[in-house]
């Protein structure tokens, strides 16, 4: 088959690689109709490399339908439509059955010191093959495909994979009080989605970027704006906007591509090509991200407010305000989505015909498989208006 496949730093190629095959009871084997290019696949295509083998097969936002199962697996058959979770989750440990499946202790990837397994996302998360391929191979299938109906196109219900929990999660652990303010740093599909959630929700969401299309996508949606490059602090800007105060709540759907921080962009550039062995031990002993937009999350918030980390961070010793937290009293709440915690509140709303959260209004690009190298490329220098790009493996 087809595959989108990772041979270095900026250097993804598609190949031919194997067919997936059931290898346990619990599997699926899935035909992809549908695979997003997620902000955190930008990491793993500058600065993650280390963590990576050439010919690994990237991509966890997936769906599809579904060809053969293992003999475990009851509640999907061949020819279901189903949207696959990016992580891989067991509903059975005594994580999942807590709701934390970003943490199930089934697939959680000990050697690394990490939580479950993840769909294409390293050696850290397991080394799975990704769903940025003509078909995909889905452990732990008796629980974490989700099933949808036929008919209405897959931008419906592809982003319950991973962009929509992820959104969902990221207000949720806000803790917005009622009719209360949020900013949204980011503009990418997380805070895109995240700024409607809360709208939906009934708070006042205010989004931060720099790139015009991503900041005309929100206003398209209601949403208030800050265009960060015409203001030195924005943190002021928001004072303004709120009594003084800052808001009740920030979330940061940036993480480590956030710009504004050269130190930090340099040590993930010198990580990137040294030898694996010595960079896998900066990156896990250094810190290496960029923390400019975390910085203004704490300067935005107001005192006793919430901060909600949904961008993906990877410096395992980045300085932390510790004193500006602790007077301000600042709670923050941040890790990998549980998406199936979240499904039930989303699968009424994308199902809903009139769109409430605008999923229809996400996508900029619709690529076929072939295509990928270019979608990674116009994605990651913001070019051509990309926002959100769809691969479509099946197309000929």
């Amino acid at each position: 088959m087809k595959a989108l496949t990772w041979h270095g730093p900026r250097d993804v190629r598609v190949d031919d690689v194997p067919d997936p095959r059931l290898e346990s009871d619990t599997d699926a084997v899935i035909r992809v109709t549908s695979s997003g290019i997620c902000g955190s696949d930008l990491h793993l295509y500058e600065v993650m490399g280390p963590f990576l083998d050439s010919g690994d097969v990237l991509g966890h936002e997936a769906m599809g339908v579904v060809e053969e199962t293992g003999s475990g697996v009851s509640h999907i058959a061949p020819g279901d439509r189903v949207v696959v979770p990016f992580n891989i989750s067991c509903g059975q440990c005594w994580m999942c059955e807590r709701g934390l499946f970003a943490q199930c202790e089934t697939t959680q990837v000990s050697e690394q010191g990490s939580g479950a397994a993840l769909f294409g996302y390293t050696r850290l998360y397991g080394s799975v093959p990704g769903g940025q391929a003509e078909y995909l191979r889905v452990p732990q299938a008796h629980f974490g495909p989700v099933k949808v109906p036929e008919g209405p196109p897959d931008e419906q219900f592809v982003y319950l994979s991973d962009v929509l929990p992820t959104a969902w999660q990221a207000v949720e652990y806000a803790d917005v009080p009622r009719g209360g303010t949020v900013v949204v740093f980011g503009l990418g599909p997380i805070g895109q989605m995240a700024a409607r959630i809360a709208q939906h929700h009934g708070f006042q969401p205010i989004a931060v970027d720099i790139v015009p299309e991503r900041l005309n996508m929100a206003q398209r949606h209601g949403i208030r704006t800050i265009d960060a490059s015409e203001h030195d602090d924005v943190a002021e800007v928001v004072r303004e906007l709120t009594d003084g105060r800052g808001a009740d709540s920030v979330i940061d759907a940036v993480g480590m591509e956030a710009h504004g921080s050269p130190v930090a962009e340099l040590g993930q550039k010198v990580a990137s090509v040294l030898p694996d062995a010595v960079s896998e031990r900066l990156m896990s002993t250094a810190g290496v991200d960029r923390l400019s937009v975390l910085y203004q999350c704490i300067d935005c918030v107001r005192r006793g407010g919430t901060i909600s980390l949904s961008g993906v961070y990877g410096g395992m010793a980045d300085p932390m305000p510790m004193l500006t937290l602790f007077d301000k009293g600042v709670r923050i709440a941040m890790g990998q989505a549980h998406v199936k915690r979240w499904i039930p509140d989303l699968m009424p709303l994308v199902g809903d015909e009139s769109d409430p959260l605008g999923v229809e209004d996400l996508a900029t690009h619709h690529l076929p498989l072939r295509d990928a190298p270019r979608g990674y490329d116009i994605f990651q220098r913001k070019e051509d208006g990309a926002i959100k790009i769809l691969l479509e493996p099946q197309t000929a």
